[in-house]
């Protein structure tokens, strides 16, 4: 892949990690420490087993950062609150490729709407599901654990999905498309998915877990860009 072609490595750290207790506390660490944008996720207890966050949560990330905000919308019925997310301050907003509302529909609605459409695949989701959507989309989340809880181990057969993505996005003609991973990202999973074709990382445990954060993001940030420029799959 030329240089031209390549994307940035982006590392953002995921709220769902951060002291509930301190949000906004919480997201402006991230921000002081280098990440590229803050993830937030968005639980419904129907679609994932567990349910976290909301509009007003997005809203206060808002008004405490600067940075842009990811928000993963791990709903059933997301179409119903695209608008609603958007207008509490979402930046990029993904949703799910399992869901049963019509997919390429809402992500046409998304950039509309004035945030950037991105779709998620769960573990079991094969890469082919996103044939029909990929051009609609400017972000391709990869899960790499059941979403649903933090603090999960990375499943390492994710990595051949994260390759098989990177293909595609080749042969749709979008050679730097922003594929991301979330799910037991640390220094050495993130380093293996980015030799798979991965340039976005979001990390949890990893991040908000240590205490100079600045310095976790900075060697995760080298550890995935030295991964990539070695890889002989891109």
């Amino acid at each position: 892949m030329d240089n031209k072609d390549m994307p940035a490595i982006k590392i953002l750290p995921s709220l769902l990690a951060a002291d509930m207790g301190h949000l906004a506390r919480e997201a402006r660490r991230a921000e002081e420490a280098g990440g590229d944008a803050l993830h937030i996720d968005i639980m419904d207890a129907h679609f994932v087993p567990n349910l976290s966050m909301g509009p007003d949560v997005v809203a206060m990330a808002r008004r405490a950062v600067r940075l842009p905000l990811s928000v993963h919308l791990m709903m059933t019925n997301p179409e119903r609150y695209l608008e609603r997310f958007i207008a509490a301050g979402a930046d990029i907003l993904l949703i799910h490729i399992e869901i049963k509302a019509d997919v390429a529909d809402c992500l046409r609605r998304i950039r509309k709407l004035g945030a950037r459409p991105g779709i998620t695949l769960n573990p079991e989701t094969h890469a082919s599901a996103l044939d029909d959507v990929l051009n609609e989309a400017e972000e391709v989340l990869c899960m790499s654990v059941h979403p649903g809880y933090g603090g999960q181990v990375f499943m390492p057969e994710t990595l051949d999905k994260i390759a098989a993505l990177r293909r595609a996005a080749r042969q749709h003609g979008r050679p730097a498309l922003d594929i991301s991973v979330d799910g037991g990202i640390n220094l050495d999973t993130a380093a293996a998915a980015a030799a798979a074709g991965a340039n976005v990382f979001i990390a949890g445990t990893s991040l908000y877990g240590v205490g100079d954060m600045k310095a976790a993001i900075a060697a995760m940030r080298d550890r995935a860009a030295a991964a990539w420029s070695l890889s002989s799959n891109l």
